[in-house]
Formats: structure tokens, C-alpha cells, sequence
């Protein structure tokens, strides 16, 4: 009997230790990291990361411009720039913000303002030329991981599998000066707060 009594006492030592073990390693899990929630006329979509940290460097990043070249961090150097990054160009709020930064690009000293979507090269050259816009570039993100890198990939809603609608800006040693992701995806970005932070 006292053997059993010993065995019993020993398993209920175990399953305790066993408990605050797996307690312990629940404990130091890291929290999953969790986008940001935006608006589609007020219905939630979900958005896959965070933006870059204001204060740090830009993340290694790649686009392919209108006469399919790539571009990426090496490129931008020694350049002030701006992300303006949307849904695709063929929604009004974007052709707007687009029209909106090729007015400010040309009034801005060495910075390149480029128009982010995930639409094809063509498509948004061929916006830009119909409508006369020479002060901003294009840059697609159509085969690239650039959503990713920039937190910027809606992961949601209709529109899952574009780009939010954000602003990036960095200085020309490609340190983010200012960011945005825009709450309502159909609103315009705030176009000042873009401007001065260069300022």
C-alpha cells in the first residue's frame, strides 16, 4: 500500500511539473504579429503587416518601372522619395492621387514621387500619357514581394491581393520620414503631411 501511495504521489508530482512546463513555454511564444484593419466604404479588410518605422531605413525593396526595368533601394540613392501606394490606377481615388503628386513632384527638389500598384507597367503608362502626367514614375509591384516588405498587401475584402492605400517617405539616405495607411481605402492620403515631412 505504501509503495502505491509513493507511485501515486510521484505521477501527481510529474503531471504538476509538466503543467507549469508547458505553461512556461506557452508563456515565452511571441506574439504573432497582426496588420492593420482598413475600411472599403466601412466594411474592415484586413492589411498583411505594418508599414516601415519611421526613423529606420527603408526594407530592401524591388518594382519594375514602365519600360520594365527594375528598381529598387541602390536606385533611390542619394534621392528624396515618395510612395504614393494604392489599390490600382483604374479606381478614381487613385487616378486622382496620382494626378494630385504629379502637381506636387513638380514642385519638389530632388525627390522621385512614384505611383505604387499592383497593376501592369502597361496600364499605368498608359494612364500617365493619356492624361500628360511627366513629373511622377510608376512602379508595379506585380512581381515583386514589395507589399509584403511595406506591410501594405490587403489580405481581405474584394480588393485582396493589391496594395492598400498608403504614403511612404523617406530622405535621400533612404531613412522614412513620414508614413500613412490611409483608414478609408476610397479616401484621398493627406497630401501636407507628405510634403512636410521633406520640409
Amino acid at each position: 500500500m505504501a509503495s502505491k501511495k509513493k507511485t501515486k504521489k510521484k505521477s501527481a508530482k510529474k503531471s504538476t511539473k509538466s503543467t507549469k512546463r508547458s505553461k512556461k513555454k506557452s508563456a515565452k511564444k511571441p506574439a504573432r504579429k497582426s496588420g492593420a484593419t482598413v475600411t472599403l466604404g466601412g466594411n474592415p479588410v484586413a492589411v498583411s503587416g505594418k508599414l516601415p518605422a519611421v526613423g529606420k531605413s527603408l526594407p530592401k525593396f524591388s518594382l519594375t518601372t514602365s519600360t520594365l526595368q527594375e528598381v529598387g533601394n541602390k536606385d533611390l540613392a542619394g534621392k528624396r522619395v515618395i510612395f504614393n501606394i494604392f489599390p490600382s490606377i483604374d479606381t478614381p481615388t487613385c487616378a486622382t492621387s496620382t494626378r494630385r503628386f504629379n502637381e506636387i513632384a513638380a514642385t519638389l527638389q530632388n525627390t522621385d514621387v512614384y505611383c505604387v500598384s499592383a497593376d501592369l507597367p502597361f496600364a499605368q503608362g498608359r494612364f500617365c500619357g493619356s492624361e500628360g502626367l511627366s513629373n511622377v514614375k510608376t512602379a508595379s509591384s506585380f512581381r515583386s514581394g514589395f507589399g509584403a516588405a511595406f506591410g501594405v498587401n490587403l489580405a481581405s475584402g474584394v480588393l485582396k491581393g493589391v496594395l492598400a492605400r498608403a504614403i511612404v517617405v523617406a530622405d535621400e539616405n533612404g531613412k522614412v520620414l513620414h508614413t500613412e495607411l490611409v483608414g478609408e481605402i476610397a479616401n484621398e492620403p493627406n497630401y501636407d503631411a507628405a510634403i512636410n515631412s521633406l520640409r
